[in-house]
């Protein structure tokens, strides 16, 4: 069938609007890896393997119950209040489809939000609930908690009739998924030993700033499919406004990030990183609501109003209401979904106003009374929801557990980074008999191991190794003197010290890196503001045997280097060595500790 020209630019319009959509749909899935990472990097390393397990299963069981029952309560038409039971929706959808949008297309584009709203419980419970329990959770928000709100504003419903504006969801995604993660981690309770007896928060630093931060960074650029695949088209004017939104929500999120810095600046005297973080996805969360109906000077002022908002937020949900939420969900997601929706009122351009007919004392009262609304149906539900789940199956793990770690007892996973701890090959009769019986009558050469497969590095037989002249002396080796010294200093003068020791004739020495303190008790340092006592301080210690050399020489030369007048430049320790053996020549004493000439 030929098509004429205007049907050629309909069936155009309608591939474009869809795969736009689809884009959005993709970007906002891979959100989910964004949020994996923020929760895992914030939290201690022996439960980023059960993050990364919630965060996979909370998308997909939430996705086969939207399908099930989900969507049609969103999107039903059986009343303004709930949409409609339609078991695998099987309905016919077609009068809530945007121009040009298939429904499978709108299907998806819809479930990862479902998702992600899921998703942001996950967070503010981490380390101390059980996995079954999360399950029932996720699943109950993503089959009937979510929907409902989501038909009110989204699907139809008696806040949308009334104008209702929350393009893509400050207060139907985050504020929803935020006042449910306070419920939550406020029923749960704090991890052990967040609160002293004082009652005064405790830090407890994630053990990987830099996978958060690249969460935070995934989440930025999936905002922009987050809030511009919101427009579900890129037709009809939809392209310029999908400029707008992605302008806007850059913009919102980079003023919030630099607002938090120079709060965390002034409140800690130092720039706080993770709360920086936390500043970028508050000011994503503020503009989604209004980045369609605002100007870029008014997103820029939400920007810094969400900034404020994630910092004394967090503070008050930690220090003033003691619930232990550690990723700042709560501020990020419930009081900046809430804020940023509000502000929406607030900020609207004339022209948006002008468009939707509304005066802005109406629209502003609208905003609040959805606000209001949603937060009140998320309330009820979420406290009924943790409430039974506590006296039924329970949502925390046993003490024992939780101070073990969520991986091992949840998952049977000693340790999500096992691969970073040093691997010892397999010699195992590597051995021979000859070998072991020169070992125990004194030869090292010939002890070496005749056959090892398994050895990373090439073992070279006793005739071919760098050829020894052995010298004799006069003087036995077990009659000189020989002298370990220890030196404990600071990380900086490490390189100070080698190239004086080195001056004075020393060949050899050990280095690691070790934590301790001193008289000084470690400093205080600030995390996420609060105050966080540094008792074990990152330090150097390197040790040097000598014999040739005077060990006055090597003490007064380390104590010329280390000296800056300051606590912490370190300490010295002197102790008497009995005996060192060389492996590969077998020389004792004295010979042992001599370079090769």
């Amino acid at each position: 069938m030929l098509l004429t020209g205007s049907e050629n630019i309909m069936v155009m319009f309608s591939d474009v609007n869809t795969m736009w959509t689809l884009i959005g749909a993709a970007l906002v899935f891979f959100m989910q890896a964004g949020f994996a990472m923020v929760e895992a990097g914030f939290t201690r390393a022996k439960n980023s393997g059960n993050i990364i397990m919630k965060n996979l299963m909370d998308f997909s069981i939430g996705t086969p119950l939207y399908w099930f029952i989900g969507f049609g309560i969103m999107f039903g038409t059986q009343s303004a209040v709930f949409g409609g039971i339609d078991f695998f929706t099987r309905g016919d959808y077609s009068e809530i489809l945007p121009a040009g949008v298939s429904f499978f297309t709108y299907f998806i584009f819809q479930t990862v939000f479902c998702a992600t709203s899921a998703t942001i419980v996950s967070g503010a419970m981490a380390e101390r609930t059980k996995f079954s329990t999360y399950c029932i959770y996720s699943a109950v928000i993503s089959l009937l908690i979510y929907p409902v709100s989501g038909h009110w504003i989204w699907g139809g419903g008696w806040l949308a009739d009334l104008g209702f504006h929350d393009f893509a969801g400050s207060t139907a995604v985050h504020m929803v998924g935020g006042i449910l993660a306070l419920i939550g981690a406020a029923m749960l309770g704090p991890r052990i030993g967040k609160y002293g007896k004082d009652g005064k928060p405790r830090a407890i630093p994630g053990h990987s700033i830099p996978l958060g931060a690249l969460g935070v960074f995934i989440l930025w650029f999936c905002w922009f499919g987050f809030n511009g695949g919101s427009t579900v088209s890129m037709t009809g004017g939809a392209a310029e406004t999908a400029g707008l939104v992605f302008f806007n929500t850059n913009l919102a999120a980079a003023v919030a990030t630099v607002s938090v810095m120079i709060i965390t600046w002034v409140r800690y005297k130092k720039p706080d990183v993770s709360m920086t973080l936390n500043g970028s996805l508050a000011g994503l969360v503020a503009i989604t609501a209004g980045c369609d109906a605002v100007r870029p000077w008014a997103a820029a002022v939400i920007g810094i109003i969400s900034g404020f908002a994630v910092v004394f937020g967090i503070e008050f949900v930690d220090k003033i209401l003691k619930i232990d939420d550690p990723v700042g969900a709560v501020g990020v997601h419930c009081i900046n979904g809430a804020l940023g929706t509000i502000l929406t009122g607030i900020f609207a351009s004339n022209g948006f106003l002008s468009d939707i007919g509304m005066s802005r004392g109406r629209f502003l009262g609208i905003q609040l009374l959805g606000v209001a609304s949603a937060a009140a149906w998320v309330t009820v539900t979420g406290v009924i929801l943790f409430f039974v789940l506590k006296k039924t199956i329970g949502l925390r793990v046993k003490p024992e557990e939780e101070i073990k770690g969520l991986d091992l007892p949840e998952h049977g996973l000693v340790s999500a980074y096992a691969d970073f701890a040093p691997a010892v090959p397999d010699i195992s009769g590597s051995f021979t008999d000859d070998a072991l019986a020169a070992a125990a009558a004194g030869s090292a050469a010939a002890a070496a191991p005749a056959h090892s497969e398994n050895a990373s590095e090439h073992v070279v037989p006793p005739d071919e190794a760098v050829p020894v002249q052995l010298k004799t002396r006069s003087v036995p080796a077990s009659d000189v003197k020989m002298t370990k010294v220890e030196i404990i200093m600071k990380q900086e003068r490490f390189e100070l010290l080698k190239n004086a020791m080195m001056d004075i004739g020393i060949t050899g020495m050990t280095v690691t890196n070790v934590l301790g303190c001193g008289a000084q008790k470690g400093k205080p340092e600030y995390y996420r503001g609060v105050v966080q006592e540094i008792t074990l301080l990152p330090k150097v210690q390197v040790e040097i045997v000598v014999s040739k050399v005077s060990p006055r020489l090597v003490i007064e030369t380390a104590k010329k280097v280390l000296y800056t007048g300051h606590i912490g430049d370190g300490k010295i320790f002197v102790y008497d060595v009995e005996n060192v053996v060389k492996v590969r020549t077998g020389e004792e004493g004295y010979d042992a500790l001599q370079d090769v000439e």
